[in-house]
């Protein structure tokens, strides 16, 4: 397959090659928008570093490096998102963003379609030196269980190391 040839413009990237289209439909990466597949900054970067995917500005490559520094002026977590986004798609997951959940990524069960199934977890990264208080516990559980997914915190440590909690309600 040749690599997908994508676009920045601002905060977007998108392509559409028929590459693009062949792994939306293959391994649902990107988001179908009108005739193109718009990706998210996880995604594109997991793409570049897979060799699958050159990103664009004004028909100039995006070095990944540079790539990087960008997306950190765009969003000042991706160094704590994209780990946890590449663990978890390398473990054969399909990981989605939750922005409409106030949260980071929606994670479908290996072999789901998103759109065809609901996400198994809703997923919140964070730091292990970050601190969070009782109540932003539970508004994070809250929002998992009104959306009826559960809760799954990505903490990333001083190594680079993921742990994951999962957050279930039990009623006694």
């Amino acid at each position: 397959m040749q690599k997908i040839k994508a676009h920045i413009i601002g905060e977007i990237i998108f392509s559409n090659t028929s590459e693009a289209h062949a792994l939306y439909k293959k391994s649902r990466f990107g988001e179908k928008v009108g005739e193109k597949i718009q990706y998210s900054l996880s995604e594109t970067l997991f793409l570049v570093e897979k060799g699958k995917m050159d990103v664009l500005s004004r028909n100039k490559k995006i070095p990944k490096k540079e790539l990087m520094n960008k997306f950190k002026r765009i969003d000042k977590k991706i160094q704590i998102k994209y780990p946890v986004f590449k663990d978890l798609r390398e473990k054969g997951y399909i990981v989605k963003t939750a922005l409409k959940f106030g949260a980071e990524f929606r994670v479908y069960d290996k072999g789901s379609k998103p759109g065809k199934k609901h996400a198994k977890w809703i997923v919140f990264t964070d730091h292990e030196s970050k601190k969070i208080t009782w109540h932003e516990f539970s508004a994070k559980n809250r929002v998992a269980h009104s959306t009826k997914k559960h809760l799954l915190l990505a903490i990333l440590d001083e190594e680079g190391d993921i742990s994951y909690y999962e957050v279930k309600w039990v009623k006694p």
